[in-house]
């Protein structure tokens, strides 16, 4: 369907590592589709192909067959279609890890602003941009602290800013809500989903959290290197 083009649309994705007898198929014909405004959960017991499947997706490594579409572009089709992968990821996706690696030594609202600056977008318009994101994500308030003194709900608020400062088609989660608590784990997903559907972006939440798991409409479940839909409980957020 078209609006999964302009989001997230894997087909027969496949990853193998090593070669001949030594060889481990990761991914083994992976089918995955995310429209742009929804999160989806993305589940699997370790060794299971999750990591692999959102580094491809990442452009962080090279699948071995397979397309990959993402914003309405094809970045993937049996080989890279685009030259400069490092605007890609910095352009077109946003990362939220289970750790928020914010830098140390630059205020919150540096370290939102910080992409788009090294992009060469002006100073004051990407502190801007950065200063909206942190009020629609109820962090304004500590746009001026350093990140030693948020706690980890703020930390991770400001992380989702950091992954949304440019506007990408896509956001990949892994394990976002790991180091939280339920009451700041439910935030996070609320604040994902309220983000998604403002910005209309496709997200892809990686977890073994059981407590978010009912929040998802619709999920993956990876197995061996293949996936399986299944239908979430969707249980409201609000």
């Amino acid at each position: 369907m078209a609006e999964y083009d302009k989001g997230i649309r894997i087909e027969g994705l496949r990853k193998r590592f090593g070669e001949g007898e030594a060889a481990v198929d990761a991914l083994k014909g992976v089918n995955m589709q995310v429209a742009p405004g929804e999160v989806v959960g993305l589940i699997g017991p370790s060794g299971s192909g999750k990591s692999t499947l959102l580094k491809c997706l990442g452009a962080v490594i090279e699948p071995s067959g397979g397309r990959m579409t993402l914003g309405g572009q094809v970045i993937f089709d049996e080989r890279w279609t685009i030259d400069d992968l490092s605007a890609l990821r910095r352009d077109r996706i946003g990362f939220v890890f289970q750790a928020p690696y914010l830098i140390s030594f630059l205020n919150v609202t540096d370290n939102v602003a910080l992409l788009p600056m090294l992009a060469g977008q002006p100073n004051t318009e990407a502190r801007r941009r950065a200063q909206e994101l942190l009020e629609a994500l109820d962090v304004a308030h500590r746009a001026q602290a350093m990140p030693s003194h948020l706690s980890g709900g703020e930390q991770q608020r400001v992380s989702i800013a950091r992954a949304l400062i440019s506007r990408p088609p896509v956001i990949l989660a892994d394990e976002p809500t790991a180091p939280l608590d339920s009451e700041r784990a439910m935030a996070v997903m609320r604040i994902l989903d309220r983000m998604a559907r403002q910005y209309q972006t496709a997200v892809i939440v990686v977890t073994h959290d059981e407590k978010i798991i009912p929040t998802f409409k619709r999920l993956y479940r990876i197995r061996d290197g293949r996936t399986e839909e299944e239908s979430g409980e969707g249980r409201s957020l609000f």
